[in-house]
């Protein structure tokens, strides 16, 4: 489990068919083979290792629903090592299982902060919603305003500082994950109506 607060932003070293290569240094602090660090809010299994970087196997389903096969060398990723069980909850209860990808439609400044617009799949918009949690790619925000099949997020000049999105521009894409709560609470009432 993990909380939405980037610990890091690690660079890509390689991407080659499914191993993914990450230049890290906060995060492998305390790291053990078989760890979980969530690369761009996916959870991912530490498979290698040394004192600058670390390395995960990408299965199909990972490259199928996250944007990571089309992370470059020198690309920025968000790092998160899994929540220790005395840890801090600073944002919120993020899986690490990225639910699909949206894409940035619009990036405005407003005061100190940027507005960003992104659209999303249709298969997530029933889990979002006004002022509640989302992951984009793995950062914990909060959604500003709720459209038909976009949503905006405000980011203030921290987060765009010490996460990837200080370089993500309009077309990018995004790995975006819904609450976990919003989830469950669909699965009861189908077990319950049905």
């Amino acid at each position: 489990m993990f909380t939405g607060i980037v610990e890091e932003v690690g660079r890509v070293a390689s991407l080659t068919d499914y191993r993914l290569v990450i230049n890290a240094r906060q995060t492998l602090e305390d790291v053990n083979l078989g760890d979980s660090i969530a690369v761009n809010g996916a959870c991912l299994t530490v498979v290698e290792f040394d004192g600058d970087s670390f390395a995960v196997d990408l299965a199909p389903e990972t490259l199928r629903r996250t944007s990571l096969g089309q992370a470059g060398p020198g690309a920025a990723v968000n790092l998160e090592r899994a929540l220790a069980a005395n840890g801090r909850m600073g944002g919120h209860i993020v899986q690490g299982h990225v639910d699909g990808t949206g894409v940035i439609t619009g990036l405005t400044p407003e005061a100190d902060c940027y507005i960003m617009e992104i659209e999303a799949p249709e298969s997530l918009v029933p889990y979002i919603v006004e002022k509640g949690f989302i992951a984009v790619d793995g950062i914990s925000l909060t959604v500003v305003q709720k459209a038909v099949r976009r949503f905006t997020i405000s980011v203030i000049p921290f987060t765009m500082q010490n996460t990837n999105l200080e370089e993500r521009a309009v077309g990018d894409k995004l790995n975006l994950e819904a609450d976990i709560l919003a989830k469950y609470v669909e699965s009861l009432l189908e077990a319950k109506f049905s």
